[in-house]
């Protein structure tokens, strides 16, 4: 592209990045080892030092969390948040009776994409 394109097109044709999002497991780990987790798609800050899920804002623990590595910025609960695995084992402790919701706007791309099932 000609560096004088990008200079003289018009406000509404510059383009915008989109928000970087992703399918994630997400397992808040506040009260228990075992808490309630969902599998959501998320949305990455441009800097990529934030997440974003259902109206709230997840910042690095930077290795410092036990069994965690997010917090909420409000209320400071910690989370487990990492992709999930195409076995579906994605809790850390496997013997957790706490059944991992997906929700419904991503359960599709969930069981086709990451799970490699076949969608009936």
């Amino acid at each position: 592209m000609h560096p004088s394109y990008r200079a003289s097109r018009p406000k509404h044709m510059t383009m915008q990045r989109m928000p970087k999002t992703r399918i994630m497991y997400i397992e808040n780990k506040s009260a228990s080892l075992n808490g309630a987790a969902r599998i959501g798609r998320v949305m990455f800050s441009k800097s990529g030092r934030s997440i974003s899920y259902r109206g709230r804002t997840f910042q690095s623990l930077k290795g410092g969390g036990f069994k965690a590595n997010y917090f909420d910025i409000e209320t400071g609960e910690q989370f487990w948040i990492s992709g999930p695995r195409k076995d579906g084992k994605d809790r850390l402790y496997e013997d957790s009776s706490v059944p991992v919701e997906i929700d419904e706007d991503v359960a599709d791309e969930y069981w086709r994409d990451i799970r490699s099932k076949r969608l009936d």
